[in-house]
Order: C-alpha cells, then sequence, then structure tokens
C-alpha cells in the first residue's frame, strides 16, 4: 500500500477511541479501564461497594407508570456511556439491553439497575477482552433467546456471541 499511497506508520496501537490496547508475543488485551474509572468519577460510584453481579437473576424491571420517574436526560446519557463501554465487555452486555429498553420513560426501577451495573463495573474496571493463538482454527456461533420475557408488551430479548480461533469477537 505504501507505493499507491502516502501512509505513516504510528508504531502499535496503544490507545484508541478510549480503548487500552495491550500485546505481548501470544495474547493482544483490549480494555477500557480508564473509561470505566472515569464513569465511575462522573456518575460518584468510585467509593460504593462492589458487587459481582451486573444484574440479579431473572430481573424482569417491567414498562409500567408505577414508581418515580428519573431525569430522562441523564438516564440516556449513562446507557449510552454504557452502551460504549460494553463494546469491550460483553459481560454487561445483557443487562445494559434491558435497561436501554426504558430510554424514553426511565423510572426509579430501572436506575437502580444501571447503579448496579455500575457497581459490579467497580469490582471489574481492568475486564476486556482477550485474544490468544490457538491450535482450534474453526468459527463458533452461540445463540440465546427469552422468549416473551417482558410480561408488559411480550417483547422477547435475543443475543449471541461468536468465537474465531476460540477468541470471542461478537
Amino acid at each position: 500500500m505504501a507505493d499507491q499511497f502516502e501512509i505513516k506508520d504510528l508504531d502499535s496501537l496503544r490507545y484508541f477511541l478510549g480503548m487500552e490496547v495491550a500485546r505481548s508475543k501470544d495474547v493482544i488485551s483490549i480494555s477500557q479501564w480508564k473509561y470505566t474509572l472515569d464513569l465511575l468519577k462522573e456518575t460518584g460510584m468510585t467509593e460504593c461497594k462492589p458487587i459481582d453481579t451486573p444484574i440479579e437473576v431473572n430481573t424482569k424491571p417491567g414498562d409500567s407508570v408505577e414508581g418515580v420517574p428519573v431525569n430522562k436526560e441523564r438516564y440516556q446519557h449513562l446507557i449510552g456511556k454504557l452502551i460504549s463501554l460494553s463494546h469491550t465487555r460483553p459481560n454487561i452486555c445483557f443487562a445494559v439491553s434491558m435497561v436501554s429498553q426504558f430510554m424514553q420513560a426511565p423510572y426509579e426501577k430501572h436506575m437502580k439497575i444501571v447503579t448496579r451495573i455500575l457497581r459490579y463495573l467497580k469490582s471489574t474496571p481492568g475486564k476486556g477482552l482477550l485474544f490468544k493463538k490457538h491450535e482450534k482454527r474453526c468459527i463458533e456461533a452461540y445463540t440465546d433467546s427469552d422468549w416473551v420475557g417482558l410480561v408488559t408488551d411480550r417483547k422477547s430479548t435475543s443475543g449471541y456471541c461468536t468465537f474465531v480461533w476460540g477468541n470471542l469477537v461478537t
């Protein structure tokens, strides 16, 4: 490509769009450690009590008008940050997907789930994606769904993950 285009070599990638990249001979690690810590600082959660899971088992927040509404703009801002963070944190994708369904009319019960996700991030700020060299050279995909998971509107939730050569890529 250098024959056809002017190219500038910036050496190996270390930081890009809030993602930190660390390399060794056999491993590439991508995380958003600083982004996570900045998010915790912005939300005042740096001193919160950490928690082991991003969401409680069988949580069904429901879409009802009961409860106390929360600031819609703040809620949407937090969800946007969590969606951006979920690019390197597939372990929060389901929880973030669940709370993002209520961006037009968030209530206190939805914000409690967001707070729980933040508490989980406090316990795992440096987690991210890890790519290793493998002998296994194949592509595997898995999917799951929760049919009619929300009883109020009968919506279903589905998800998938794809592994290339044993490494999670989507």
